[in-house]
């Protein structure tokens, strides 16, 4: 079976090539095609693949090109993991976002919808390729705004692309284990967009329980969501939010955490990935050892500002190991082989949540088979999440508008809906902005 990773010299490949060493059952990926537009970073990550292969006697082949046809020809799946504009483009989100006093954070608030706006053609564009090349391949996409790029990828792959986020996978095993249960055997009741979803209930053998979480103060405040948002707002919840939406409760907070900060977190993987790319230069550097510091130094830092405002502290040593490789690898899996398995993913609504159209893409358990992922029936949501939800697919939408039509009026109107963008002339100063440093967004017109 062939998997082709776009953004095949991004960072965090080494994870998902990592679990597919794992998995030794038939079946399995066989061969992995990486494709990036940087050769030298294709190069340095191959070099920590092969590190990680050794000794692994079916470890799969790796090959790797800069031609984006030759790597989808042919591809069982397409692993979608791009960054438009590198990480000098996500420092550039977070800069013109903060001067202006709102939030620059990649996926929330002005900096996603800077990002999703050039983002979006390249994901079209890649959609269409695979319909073309690969009709038969399943898009499993990672890249970020994810909710907001699945859907754009959806209007030309329907439901053979899926998105994928490790934020549910991270909340749902976090509240398990202080509940002392397996979270393998736990159902998630978890609804909302990617990064703005919402846990209602934890049930273990029938049973919910996520009250008995919330009725007790020191069990609540033992955790990561616990910490950050505070005991009290948790329970006056009812539930624990996604750790995203520490943005929009504590917006303030966080932004003003963010323009006090010595870098940006956008500047600070920038500087930190620099490093990892040019020692990688070097043909004697230790490459998988240079690669796993580096790491554990990014995933150390994880939004630390956010942490600081709340005092929550260092993050727990058991949440620094990512997890969306083992997300892809359970669909791939579950796909592949007709291994009926339940996850947290980014598909098309259908009917689960009235309030939305059927074509909205939402973050929701589904059941997971040979014909893809179903998204399984939930409750809806209260009040106070649902205007969140609405409110950002509205957003999503004029973003989709935006990137189809090449209208400078609906990308200002993405952004001054919001609600993290409180002014309509901050809108057009952002979109000015934004223009000036992104050449990606020449096409606004």
């Amino acid at each position: 079976m062939k998997l082709t990773i776009l953004g095949g010299g991004g960072f965090r490949v080494p994870l998902v090539y990592g679990a597919l060493l794992q998995d030794h059952a038939e079946g399995r990926v066989t061969h992995v095609v990486l494709h990036d537009l940087d050769a030298g970073r294709l190069s340095a990550v191959t070099r920590v693949l092969a590190e990680q292969a050794a000794g692994v006697p079916d470890a799969p082949e790796v090959s790797a090109t800069t031609d984006l046809d030759e790597a989808l020809r042919g591809a069982d799946f397409v692993f979608s993991a791009i960054r438009v504009g590198g990480l000098e483009g996500r420092a550039n989100d977070e800069r013109v976002a903060l001067a202006e006093g709102v939030l620059g954070q990649e996926t929330v608030g002005a900096g996603g919808i800077a990002y999703g706006l050039r983002t979006v053609p390249v994901a079209v564009d890649i959609a269409r390729r695979v319909a073309r090349l690969a009709p038969e391949a399943w898009v499993i996409n990672f890249t970020n705004p994810a909710g907001l790029v699945t859907e754009a990828m959806s209007r030309h792959l329907g439901d053979r692309v899926i998105g994928i986020c490790d934020s549910p996978v991270g909340l749902g095993r976090r509240i398990a284990r202080v509940l002392g249960a397996n979270p393998e055997e736990a159902w998630i009741d978890y609804v909302g967009l990617n990064h703005l979803g919402w846990v209602r209930g934890l049930h273990v053998a029938g049973r919910d329980e996520l009250p008995r979480l919330l009725g007790d103060p020191d069990l609540l405040g033992s955790f990561e969501e616990g910490k950050l948002f505070g005991v009290d707002w948790l329970r006056s919840l009812g539930a624990i939010p996604n750790e995203y939406l520490h943005y929009y409760y504590f917006n303030r907070e966080a932004v003003r955490a963010y323009q006090q900060a010595e870098k940006t977190r956008g500047a600070f993987l920038h500087d930190q990935q620099a490093r990892f790319y040019a020692e990688m230069k070097n043909p004697d550097a230790p490459a998988l050892k240079v690669w796993d510091d580096t790491r554990a130094e990014r995933e150390a830092t994880y939004m630390a500002e956010n942490r600081e405002t709340a005092g929550a502290g260092e993050r727990d040593e058991d949440d620094l190991s990512g997890g969306y490789e083992k997300v892809a690898l359970a669909l791939m899996r579950a796909i592949a082989r007709d291994e009926r398995t339940t996850l947290i993913l980014n598909v098309r609504n259908r009917r689960t949540l009235s309030v939305l159209d059927t074509d909205a893409v939402i973050e929701v358990p589904c059941l997971v088979d040979a014909n893809g992922a179903h998204p399984v029936t939930v409750e809806p949501l209260p009040d106070h999440a649902t205007g969140l939800v609405c409110a950002v697919k509205a957003v999503e939408r004029e973003v989709l508008s935006a990137a189809d039509s090449g209208s400078q009026a609906s990308a200002v109107k993405a952004f001054a809906l919001h609600p993290l963008v409180d002014s309509v002339n901050v809108a057009r100063r952002l979109v000015e902005g934004y223009t000036e440093v992104h050449p990606g967004l020449a096409y606004l017109r």
